[in-house]
């Protein structure tokens, strides 16, 4: 008897390893590229032509409409460093950002971006005019704090000036000094 059972459960398991290696999917030890859309899945067909350059990794930038955050999608050849994602979002909505009626609040501000072990960004914030006062500077910080946290490998933002931190509204109007995360700005964020 003990020979029967060997023998059935030989053949189950033949059998399973025969269904499991006929499923089509090859098991592999290595991580592989995906093909991803070339728009992004929540954003509308257009016939137009992309403005710049397109690629495979999408580009999450929070730009404004009517006093709230939108986000859009750029697409890249390469993945942006922390740094050029800023870089990107400084330099403003595209053409064709602004003639779906994008703008930025952060004129006239530079930012120089680190990125800890701990995902913790530090953005230091420099404003060419020190002596302006802002009526958007809820804005300009959740542009910040929304489009670095958008990133997989940033979970939080400091913001700071002169190394120290700085006491900035979040969307509910509270001062804090951080650290800050997108939530802090989902009030503030247009529904999509």
């Amino acid at each position: 008897m003990p020979a029967v059972i060997r023998s059935r459960r030989l053949a189950v398991a033949l059998l399973a390893t025969a269904l499991l290696s006929s499923c089509g999917v090859s098991t592999q030890s290595e991580p592989h590229a995906v093909d991803l859309p070339r728009r992004p899945l929540t954003e509308p067909q257009t016939n137009a032509a992309p403005e710049g350059p397109t690629g495979d990794v999408a580009e999450v930038l929070c730009m404004v409409r009517d006093d709230r955050l939108v986000q859009t999608v750029r697409r890249l050849a390469a993945p942006p460093t922390p740094q050029q994602q800023i870089d990107h979002l400084l330099a403003g909505p595209t053409q064709a950002e602004r003639e779906r009626d994008m703008t930025t609040a952060l004129a006239g501000l530079s930012v120089e971006v680190r990125v800890g072990d701990d995902a913790r960004a530090e953005a230091e914030i420099t404003e060419a005019d020190e002596g302006s006062a802002r009526t958007d500077e809820t804005l300009a910080y959740a542009q910040i704090v929304c489009t670095l946290t958008s990133r997989a490998d940033v979970a939080s933002v400091m913001l700071l000036r002169d190394g120290d931190r700085l006491e900035v509204p979040r969307a509910d109007g509270s001062l804090s000094r951080g650290p800050f995360y997108g939530s802090d700005y989902i009030g503030l964020i247009a529904p999509a």
